[in-house]
């Protein structure tokens, strides 16, 4: 289980990510919400260890070191980090991904066997730049599940390449319900797709609150019954008043 709390890191002029906090079990696609660009991506490379936090803690299956959730999760199409090069065909990429899985599970992994093994043979002279986004979804998750140890798969705004849930939500949905490879499974999103009712978040959820200022005395109130200092006099002394002479017919 992934667990994170009040992660964030600091950039050059502001936060890169605002404090967040969330969790994400085997089983569960996690979806969370963020505007900018660059704050999905810093918070999928800090959530996968590949980013450093400037405070808070992230930590699979109770152990907070950065080599262990290394090991567990994989990013996914990262804009500006690891997102294929669209000069690249997709036999390339294939083959260029299939080297960076550990040593110990390559074996004998090649491009073509492994394109027709998981039915992208009909894609496989395509330039990625041409893929349709249900299709470099579905290719760029398998390629980072061909490693056999990752557990948490971090895909950094998948909706960037299509405004249709359609596109990508689905396939995510069985990666993270696949009984035979339960994962945990986070996307961060430039907005939550209407209908969701799965798992949500948002970035910079653990902001905390501005303490309100404190309340400036009502000047007009407080001086109300006050005259105005260039009214006021020196104070006046009151005489009570004389008695009226009697009138002759009193007398």
């Amino acid at each position: 289980m992934l667990c994170v709390q009040q992660l964030s890191v600091t950039g050059r002029r502001d936060d890169l990510l605002p404090p967040t906090s969330l969790e994400a079990a085997r089983g569960d696609l996690l979806l969370v919400e963020g505007v900018r660009q660059d704050q999905r991506t810093a918070l999928a490379l800090a959530l996968s260890g590949r980013m450093k936090p400037s405070a808070g803690t992230v930590s699979w299956d109770g152990n907070a070191r950065i080599k262990v959730l290394r090991q567990a999760s994989s990013v996914v199409d990262s804009p500006g980090v690891n997102e294929p090069e669209q000069h690249l065909s997709v036999r390339d990429l294939v083959t260029e991904d299939l080297a960076l899985v550990p040593r110990r599970h390559r074996g004998a992994a090649r491009s073509t066997p492994w394109l027709r093994l998981n039915n992208f043979e009909d894609i496989a002279g395509l330039w990625t730049e041409q893929l349709p986004a249900g299709r470099r979804t579905g290719l760029l998750t398998e390629l980072a599940l061909a490693n056999p140890d990752t557990d948490l798969l971090v895909v950094d705004s998948p909706d960037r390449h299509s405004g249709d849930a359609a596109d990508w939500l689905p396939r995510l949905q069985d990666l993270a319900r696949d009984a035979g490879r339960p994962l945990a499974v986070v996307a961060t999103v430039t907005r939550i797709p209407d209908g969701w009712t799965g798992p949500a978040a948002s970035i910079g959820n653990a902001v905390a609150p501005a303490e309100p200022a404190p309340a400036e005395p009502d000047a007009a109130g407080a001086n109300a019954d006050r005259a105005p200092a260039h009214l006021a006099g020196p104070p006046q002394t009151f005489l009570p008043e004389s008695p009226s002479p009697e009138t002759e017919d009193s007398k």
